[in-house]
């Protein structure tokens, strides 16, 4: 296996012409995997809070849901760095899908025998899949230039809108079909996860091949062989703790704007309900919201690339805190309004993901690029749980308006953080 590897990855050593074919063809593959994956996160989303409110009896508990898929995804988001830094990319993302679709499968199965412990421990495991979902933007940039980068990002999140806003909408229709089943109508967007997640799954490990991150570490490794040291040791030493910053500001620009989006997002299908809105006003705000998430992604990749990260890391913030206060404002039956908040929610986080994603990989080299994306996953993944679970709460003990305010304050310490950042690289 080793051998054939090598053999395969040989041919793109040398070759431009071969290395720009077959970044283009990983970017098809994501792509395509990525319209199935979308699919498969939009059931948690739009009805995890309200299968969990359903089973459980209380409303206080409805963040739950958000909190263990989201601590599944954590822990998935580990694994997958690990194995794709050891094995690349094919291996370690259709490990994830998969996980998430055996997951769903569960979900189903536990909503069906009214198991509560067993729909916890079915939720975690899917959280798999909403990780890696995320992972797989990292696919297509292995191959791709500096000024590539975000775009190349942007490619990969904007084809997880087919299947992100189809799903929402069609919690209705498999809520109908779950129940010729004889399963929970509430379980039904549970059952097109897991066929949507094996299927983005199965795409990987079957074309994800030659796997573009072994191709790319075995070109950075070749470069470092024929490269000449002309820097001294202390510019190298700049250089890692300019490295070191990086990741640490990546890291939290995607912790923040994952936090504040996952703790409004989660507690909005609730609001909906309590309002007396019906299911498939509920689909379409949600809908909404995923579409705002990536469709913009083309435009805010290029974006970044052009403009720098650093403005649209403060433009993230501030479309945030706005999205906040509007959520907050927001009468709590007005499909318009609520409809509103969350499309900047989702738009915020958008610039916020690409933004903090393309700092990280800037930040990274080969050696240690899909370990340490793995790693800021993980607690990307945890901030989202914080945020799934103690929005709960605070919608419980206080209300929605406060969850809006809170998310408003938090997002806006992006701003201050970015100052700081630069102040840093000036004296630097």
């Amino acid at each position: 296996m080793k051998q054939q590897n090598a053999t395969e990855i040989e041919h793109y050593l040398h070759s431009t012409e071969a290395q720009q074919k077959l970044y283009k063809r990983s970017l098809i593959v994501v792509i395509m995997s990525q319209i199935f994956g979308g699919a498969g996160l939009a059931a948690g989303i739009t009805v995890g809070a309200l299968l969990a409110k359903d089973m459980l009896g209380s409303a206080s508990y409805a963040g739950l849901p958000t909190a263990l898929f989201t601590l599944g995804s954590a822990l998935a988001a580990f694994l997958v760095g690990r194995i794709s830094q050891r094995f690349g990319r094919r291996y370690g993302l259709s490990f994830g899908f998969i996980t998430g679709g055996i997951g769903a499968l569960a979900v189903v199965l536990a909503a069906t025998i009214d198991n509560v412990l067993l729909l916890f421990l079915a939720l975690f495991v899917y959280g798999a899949g909403t990780s890696t979902n995320l992972q797989a933007r990292y696919a297509g940039t292995d191959l791709a230039s500096e000024k590539q980068r975000a775009t190349a990002i942007s490619i990969a999140l904007v084809s997880t809108t087919l299947g992100a806003v189809a799903g929402p909408n069609l919690v209705t229709p498999m809520g109908k079909f779950a129940m010729t089943l004889g399963i929970p109508a509430l379980a039904g967007p549970f059952i097109l996860a897991a066929a949507a997640y094996l299927i983005a799954g199965l795409i990987f490990l079957i074309y994800l091949r030659p796997d573009p991150f072994l191709v790319a570490r075995a070109i950075a490794t070749e470069k470092d062989k024929q490269r000449l040291d002309k820097v001294n040791d202390g510019h190298q030493v700049l250089q890692s703790k300019l490295n070191r910053v990086g990741v640490v500001v990546g890291a939290l620009v995607l912790i923040l704007s994952h936090a504040v989006m996952v703790g409004i997002m989660t507690m909005t299908p609730v609001q909906m309900q309590n309002h007396g809105a019906q299911l498939s006003a509920v689909g379409l705000v949600i809908g909404l919201h995923i579409a705002a998430m990536y469709l913009p992604s083309l435009v805010t990749g290029i974006l970044v690339d052009k403009i720098g990260r650093t403005f649209m890391v403060i433009a993230s913030g501030v479309t945030l805190a706005t999205a906040g206060v509007v959520a907050a404002l927001a009468p709590g039956g007005s499909l318009f309004w609520l409809a509103f908040a969350l499309i900047l929610l989702g738009l915020g986080w958008n610039f916020g993901l690409i933004s903090g994603t393309a700092i990280i990989i800037d930040s990274t080299d080969m050696k240690t690029r899909a370990k340490t994306q793995g790693t800021v996953d993980v607690w990307v993944a945890l901030s989202g749980t914080a945020g799934g679970l103690l929005s709960g709460l605070i919608v419980a003990y206080s209300s929605y308006a406060i969850l809006g305010f809170v998310g408003m304050y938090l997002a806006l310490l992006l701003i201050p953080l970015m100052i700081w950042v630069r102040v840093k690289q000036k004296r630097s």
